[in-house]
């Protein structure tokens, strides 16, 4: 009766197939549970808990390499701790992404009803927005199950859920209850197109080195930028700008107070050249004496550091854009202008004024809107801050004391730049899509302060107006409300997502057991804008930290170190590496991009310089594997594609090793509940496998893992122990010995079967699987029945490290690979070569008779008790003395060949013998 308990009944194929043994392993696992950490929940387990969420995707996302980066080295890490025994959770979620999910609706909107969001109001708005939702937004989540994440499903969050939507309700009222949260009219990044606040991670920095024409949403001819404009003012003051329009909300000069060609003007103004507004000529030493003349224009409601200046020095602060981009605020003509349209118009204005001095080129960084390529315009706005000077210092402190650790440490320096010198987060956004802000304008009599002390914040209109009537003393029919229009920014509910997701502010059984988690792992590029947040809020809201421990994986960049970018065809889609693609289906899928036309032929040429034949069919297992070896701690990513398919062939090297292996254990083998240690060299081997992975892991090295796993298989496994075990077998039919012999080799060879695929399960889950499911079990009734939930090997189990095995086998190696060179040196690779070994060595007798059989040599040196001596060097017979021993030993030698002939070639043996 055959022993063998397998789950697969089919033959294994001849050849490795990704899309074969990928095909069903997933949804076997979900609904089996194996995912879920459920069983431990209220127990305590010994082993320990691992809890982990996902950095929440975009609802509007498609994967990209970045993603699969993430995903493969969180998936990893979960399954490495599940197959520990540990009560593990990966939660699963999905961002609702305001500004990016509002613009693909309303594009959607106006190309298939001709439609703005304003025609159909909010309400309809957002319905349209959640139809979408319903209908496309689980598209990511399904990227995800292709590639293998071991997610809870069950436990999927969207941050426009109910749950989390009460808990960023809850977060924002007591923070503004407490005057963390508070209202003031400062300068925001601010879009035209999308009407609305940006935070810093939505503006691109694009870098020009001289004068250049950018297109810019609602303008026809492209805009011009990279250019330093000069102009003076009738006080010959002269001062330079890259952004002209400006000039005519400016509302002073300032200049260096050391600097000797302007000490005459303290206390003096100039006049503005457009109207009769006497300006400040200030001294700052934020000038640059250097730059240009020396003196800047200012104008504080339209700079970061022009704004400053004004709050230091009482300027006035003059708003000259509207939402749109229209002028407003200035004389005519430039009344009502579009922004650009003006910059034109001052400039000719200018001119026909005798005011303008010298129009140069001018290096510098433009700062455009991610989402609808628009150019950021700074504006004054009144927003919603959070106050996070005791928050940062809270975060810097419990790094700085050990309590979270990040890794890799280099990125220590970042942080406490950061958390040292933070700025208040600005956290209110123009749009409809999002959550709400809680907060309500009082009207009681006819106030028009608008510092914060009119509003109120409320989980309803009733609480709202309840806190209005207690704050002015007045029943409350006498108070009037009106919600705020905006939106929270994206960030605020994500910095909460680690406890939102488990019922907070409510005291929940999964609050209990899986908050604080044990790790965050993320791109080191989002380090401030999520990671510091949810430090920060947690310790806030929580008194907790949201994990003990940040791991921060670099950025993906191509193969020539290029960061990814649509505009170089470089954007690779996992799916595509995991299915495969032709070079005509990559240009197929520039045609559905917002790129224009210029940019997708740059983008197709990038495209057939690196994909000539297009991506082959990889495989989900071989895209893990080559993300893993090419995570390097410290530095980022130049993946090249077509490395990964050297991968797939890795799954090809272990598919055939197994398939010989499945052949030769039979099919009544079993496997004993103590191995045999008789081949001791291939069993050290796996154990210092074994070593590297848990040491891999725990340190978060899974270059160290994947090459411990990928050398194991390859270069000890199937190219030395297999190879040396083909002779044992076949003498196995030949006498009782041998059988043995054969018996100790298959046991070695279950061992090494079952060690080195639960070693590679959590890295290539599905061929690991489906192999695994091909072997029998020691204990078939209570052996779980999933490698995924199979325990991960350890040094206690896999304990056979040898130095002495270990040495001597490297001996008889060094002795194979020396044969070979030799061989390939004198064209012998085809030709069963005798060889004469001699040397100084100390071999065990028996270990070296044994590999000597196995190579067919003869000529030993004489032999010692049980050590071998002699002195020399390995010798190789040349190909000449190949052919006379064929010669000499045919049957018709003696006959045929003349006897002086014989003779001679004796001698020639002899000689070289």
């Amino acid at each position: 009766m055959s022993c063998i308990i397998c789950y697969v009944v089919s033959p294994l194929p001849d050849s490795y197939s990704p899309q074969y043994v990928e095909a069903a392993w997933y949804t076997w696992w979900e609904k089996q549970g194996f995912f879920k950490p459920e069983k431990s929940i209220g127990e305590q387990n010994p082993r320990g808990m691992f809890m982990m969420c996902i950095p929440p995707p975009n609802v509007t996302g498609s994967l990209h390499l970045g993603h699969a980066l993430t995903n493969a080295i969180q998936d990893c890490l979960t399954r490495w701790h599940r197959m520990r025994g540990e009560t593990t959770l990966w939660n699963p979620g999905c961002d609702h992404a305001g500004i990016a999910t509002q613009v693909v609706v309303e594009k959607k909107l106006m190309r298939e009803r001709g439609l703005s969001r304003h025609d159909l109001g909010r309400e309809k708005f957002i319905e349209e927005v959640w139809k979408w939702k319903n209908e496309k937004g689980d598209r990511i989540y399904h990227q995800l199950k292709k590639l293998g994440s071991s997610l809870d499903w069950d436990r999927a969050c969207f941050t426009m859920d109910p749950k989390l939507s009460y808990a960023v309700q809850e977060a924002f009222i007591r923070m503004h209850d407490e005057g963390v949260i508070y209202r003031s009219k400062r300068l925001v990044n601010w879009s035209c197109t999308l009407n609305s606040a940006i935070s810093d991670i939505e503006v691109d920095k694009k870098e020009l080195t001289g004068r250049t024409l950018l297109p810019v949403p609602g303008y026809k001819e492209k805009v011009e930028f990279g250019v330093l404009v000069s102009f003076a003012y009738k006080e010959e003051v002269v001062v330079a700008t890259t952004r002209i329009e400006t000039m005519l909300g400016d509302t002073a000069v300032a200049v260096h107070p050391a600097d000797p060609r302007y000490q005459h003007l303290k206390g003096k103004t100039v006049l503005h050249p457009f109207c009769d507004r006497k300006m400040p000529i200030v001294f700052d030493e934020f000038v640059d004496m250097n730059f240009g003349t020396g003196a800047v224009k200012i104008t504080p409601a339209h700079d970061h550091n022009d704004y400053e200046v004004g709050e230091r020095h009482n300027l006035t602060f003059i708003n000259i854009l509207d939402e749109n981009g229209l002028l407003i605020n200035v004389p005519p003509p430039f009344l009502g202008m579009k922004r650009f349209e003006a910059r034109k118009a001052v400039l000719q204005a200018l001119k026909d004024r005798g005011q303008f001095k010298e129009i140069k080129d001018n290096p510098m960084v433009v700062p455009v809107c991610s989402r609808s390529k628009d150019i950021v315009e700074p504006l004054l706005k009144p927003q919603w801050y959070v106050n996070c000077s005791e928050m940062g210092k809270q975060a810097a402190d419990v790094v700085r004391e050990g309590k979270l650790k990040i890794i890799p440490d280099h990125h220590l320096k970042t942080w406490f730049n950061w958390m040292d010198n933070i700025r208040d987060w600005c956290i209110s956004r123009q749009l409809w899509w999002g959550h709400r802000i809680p907060a309500y304008f009082i009207t009681v009599g006819d106030p028009s302060d608008t510092d914060g002390h009119y509003w109120v914040s409320g989980r309803s209109e009733e609480e709202a107006r309840e806190k209005a009537a207690r704050r002015f003393n007045v029943s409350v029919d006498k108070i009037s409300l009106r919600q705020d229009e905006d939106v929270l920014d994206t960030w605020f509910s994500s910095g909460i997502f680690p406890f939102s997701i488990f019922g907070w502010p409510n005291e929940t059984e999964d609050l209990k057991v899986f908050y604080p988690g044990t790790l965050l792992e993320t791109g080191h590029d989002i380090l401030f804008f999520w990671v510091a947040r949810m430090v920060m809020m947690g310790l806030k809201l929580t008194g907790k930290l949201p994990f003990k421990e940040v791991y921060l994986h670099a950025v993906v960049r191509d193969a020539h170190g290029r960061k990814m970018s649509k505009s170089l065809g470089n954007v690779i889609d996992p799916l595509d590496v995991i299915t495969g693609i032709s070079l005509e289906g990559l240009h197929a899928q520039l045609t559905d991009s917002n790129l224009d036309a210029l940019e997708v032929e740059r983008a197709k040429q990038g495209q057939k310089a690196d994909y000539p034949n297009g991506i082959p069919e990889c495989g989900t297992d071989a895209l893990r594997f080559a993300l893993c070896a090419y995570t390097s701690q410290g530095r980022d990513i130049n993946l090249d594609v077509n490395r990964i398919l050297g991968y797939r062939h890795f799954c090809n090297k272990l598919w055939n090793a197994v398939k010989f292996a499945m052949k030769t254990l039979g099919d009544d083998f079993a496997p004993l509940e103590k191995e045999s240690v008789s081949d001791r060299w291939i069993l050290s081997r796996l154990s210092a496998a074994v070593a590297l992975c848990d040491a891999g892991f725990k340190a978060y090295d899974f270059p160290t893992i994947t090459t411990a796993i990928y050398n194991f298989w390859l270069y000890e496994l199937c190219d030395v122990y297999l190879e040396s075990v083909k002779p044992v077998f076949i003498k196995a039919e030949e006498d009782g010995v041998g059988q043995r012999q054969a018996r100790v080799c298959r046991q070695t060879l279950y061992t090494c079967l079952d060690g080195g695929l639960r070693l590679l399960s959590p890295v290539m889950p599905f061929v690991a699987e489906e192999l695994y499911q091909r072997l029998p079990r020691r204990q078939p009734q209570t052996d779980p029945p999933s490698i995924s939930v199979t325990s991960y090997p350890d040094t206690k189990e896999f304990c056979w490290n040898s130095e002495e095995v270990d040495r001597d086998m490297e001996f008889i190696m060094t002795v194979v690979r020396t044969i070979r060179s030799l061989r390939a040196d004198y064209n012998l690779t085809k030709t069963r070569a005798d060889c004469k070994i001699s040397g100084t060595f100390y071999v065990s007798r028996v270990l070296f008779q044994n590999f000597l059989k196995h190579l067919n040599c003869s000529h030993l040196p004489p032999p010692r008790a049980d050590v071998l001596e002699s002195s020399c060097i390995i010798n190789s017979c040349t190909y000449r003395l190949s052919k006379l021993r064929e010669r000499m030993v045919k049957s018709d030698y003696k006959e045929k060949v003349p006897v002086k002939v014989q003779e001679q070639d004796t001698e020639k043996v002899t000689k070289i013998n």
